[in-house]
């Protein structure tokens, strides 16, 4: 399909050697959720050429407040079927890989076997998945930042990336930190939120449209600065 160059403006603002580099990346996203579907959004509309998502849900209702793939028309529907086709309506000529699998520590080699992987980023929930997919990363050297908590947040702008041995105050990079240090990974790019969680009773964790949305432009927008260094 022929289009017009709709990087134009991108180019302008990176250089057109640095819309190439995107262009040759292959990005694998772990995840659909609040962060991850604003981070596909980035990456597709940077130009990434080559994308993978994986993910085994289908949209809920209650993915409404904060997911971008979440409307009442896609309910019920698979999130990287919904996925894939926002991208290529985006870039018609994205290379994109769909899996509707749930990832663990077992089957994450094969998912990715034989795909040379520029960088991965981790938006899931899971812990035992996120500590696969880190593992994962660390023994095959491939660039990974991951996402720490999201829910019971107000403030947008506490959000920081730093290495994971810098976080405080995230129950969830907590427990990371510590899982790292039994398998003996020394460091982790992360997006944490250092605002005290707000207290709620539900076992489920509250959100809000404008904290999970901005954790994954923070995301998307660290990987293609990495990508163009």
């Amino acid at each position: 399909m022929e289009t017009e160059n709709w990087l134009d403006r991108t180019e302008k603002l990176i250089s057109q050697e640095n819309v190439a580099k995107l262009k040759n990346s292959t990005i694998a996203l772990f995840g659909l959720g609040g962060v991850g579907s604003y981070v596909l959004e980035v990456l597709a509309r940077s130009g990434i050429q080559n994308l993978i998502i994986i993910d085994k849900d289908v949209i809920d209702i209650t993915n409404i407040n904060r997911q971008l793939l979440a409307t009442h028309s896609t309910i019920g529907k698979s999130k990287v079927d919904v996925a894939k086709e926002r991208i290529l309506d985006i870039n018609p000529n994205c290379n994109v890989t769909a899996i509707k699998e749930f990832v663990s520590k077992e089957n994450i080699e094969n998912m990715l076997v034989g795909i040379k992987i520029d960088y991965i980023v981790d938006a899931i929930d899971t812990v035992s998945s996120k500590l696969g997919i880190i593992e994962y990363a660390y023994n095959n050297h491939i660039k990974i930042i991951s996402c720490m908590g999201t829910g019971n947040k107000l403030d947008a702008s506490k959000f920081e990336i730093t290495d994971i041995n810098k976080t405080s105050v995230c129950p969830l990079a907590k427990v990371i930190r510590k899982e790292l240090r039994n398998l003996n990974i020394p460091k982790l790019k992360v997006l944490y939120s250092n605002e005290e969680p707000i207290n709620q009773k539900s076992s489920t964790p509250a959100s809000i449209s404008f904290v999970p949305s901005v954790a994954g432009l923070l995301i998307a927008g660290e990987v293609i600065r990495d990508l163009i260094v």
